[in-house]
């Protein structure tokens, strides 16, 4: 066994002093879609709703270890790692100071405050991340305190690793496949490392944001890389340059082994676990899940651990991932459409809608004394089929439209 398997097997047994293992469940619903043995490692189950506890507890208790008189941890987070060290400087009694820019969601401020108590200070700055975490980089060693970083940390990746030790333990065998979320790398760093010590047999794969690729790119290039812009709707995720040190770690990786997951995609599969399993998933907890159909037939017959990395999920995005699933899923478009302006045209235009078709939108974007108005017009159905109709009565009918369900930069402007 390596050392660093051996690291792992510590940190886990550390980490009892916290919470006891999280379930590894077999899902019989996504066992029976894919015809596999489907295991879900339940990270969303943590005391914090995701694994970046582990990593947090393990690198504050090292620290402590070599140096008991530290009792002062800075980080920047806008979201679970804040919530990890919340709750890990209240367990050990120290002083926390947590960065969160300006623009974070107040649930997720109350989240971070509830779980650290009087244990922790938030500090809101700066509108975008990279200007929160050089401020609380500055303010750390301006106090001479301990920065507690997020993935790219040796001991981080070690306590992320117990992910790994329990599921060898759960499962009693080695699984066939795990298939992991990938953001900064810390927790695929970590399970990789203690599984490929112990688990020779076991394959991988990696899953990360279509808009937030760093593993892909790093792979390509050899070495990390930053990505020039970065789709935050997977914000557990969705990283621009994957850590230093857990690349090192999956340096092995190749290209074949990474999946990337469309953002509206991730959302039907947060529905589908919500509505069919009652599991609420973050969008960086579903990752795992939303790569099974790609894998397809590789996994028939197979057992396959999953991990669902987190369950933070603020229920006011609701509608937004309700609308991103529905349009990835052909049930909802937007049209820009020339409404004739006479009298039995708008009568004209309903008449051409299905049983099943229902108006979520109509706005006139501009209305004239001359022939025609634009209208912005949403429709949602139930077969995504019923739009193939539709246009072609339009098209029948001479009406002049514009399909705008994909074009992003219309659609974030009208829609």
């Amino acid at each position: 066994m390596t050392q660093f398997a051996l690291s792992a097997l510590a940190a886990t047994r550390a980490l009892r002093a916290l919470f006891e293992p999280t379930p590894l469940q077999r899902n019989d619903f996504l066992s029976k879609r894919h015809g596999a043995e489907i295991w879900l490692k339940r990270e969303d189950l943590t005391p914090v709703r995701s694994y970046k506890l582990r990593g947090a507890f393990t690198a504050m208790r090292k620290l402590r270890e070599h140096d008991p008189e530290a009792r002062h941890f800075v980080c920047a987070s806008a979201g679970n790692h804040a919530q990890g060290m919340a709750f890990a400087c209240r367990h050990f009694g120290v002083k926390g100071t947590i960065f969160m820019p300006v623009t974070t969601p107040q649930q997720k401020i109350d989240k971070t405050r509830t779980f650290g108590g009087d244990a922790v200070e938030i500090v809101l700055t700066g509108d975008y991340f990279d200007q929160t975490l050089a401020a609380s980089k500055a303010y750390c060693t301006d106090v001479q305190a301990h920065f507690l970083a997020p993935f790219d940390d040796t001991d981080v990746i070690e306590g992320q690793a117990s992910v790994g030790v329990e599921i060898l333990d759960q499962l009693g065998r080695a699984p066939d496949l795990v298939v992991l979320p990938v953001g900064g790398g810390g927790l695929a760093a970590g399970v990789t490392g203690y599984l490929r010590a112990t688990a020779p047999g076991t394959d991988f794969r990696f899953v990360e944001p279509a808009g937030g690729a760093s593993l892909t790119a790093a792979v390509a290039a050899g070495e990390p890389v930053t990505l020039k812009q970065v789709n935050s709707f997977v914000d557990g995720a969705a990283v621009a340059r994957i850590g230093a040190l857990p690349f090192a770690a999956l340096d092995w990786v190749a290209p074949e082994q990474i999946l990337r997951a469309p953002e509206d995609r991730i959302c039907v599969t947060m529905l589908e676990m919500l509505n069919v399993e009652g599991i609420v998933l973050e969008p960086a907890g579903a990752l795992a899940v939303d790569a099974l159909p790609e894998l397809g037939p590789e996994i028939r017959g197979k057992t396959v651990v999953c991990v669902t990395s987190g369950g933070n999920f603020d229920f006011e995005r609701l509608p937004e991932v309700k609308e991103r699933a529905q349009r990835f899923s052909g049930l909802k478009k937007y049209f820009i459409l020339r409404m004739p302006q006479r009298p039995g045209a708008l009568k004209e235009f309903l008449q051409m809608l299905g049983p099943d078709d229902d108006i979520a939108r109509f706005e006139y974007l501009k209305k004239s004394a001359r022939n025609f108005g634009s209208v912005l017009i949403g429709i949602e159905t139930k077969q995504a089929g019923a739009f193939a109709a539709l246009t072609d009565q339009l098209d029948a009918a001479g009406f002049t439209y514009r399909d705008i369900t994909d074009d992003e930069a219309l659609a974030e402007f009208l829609i």
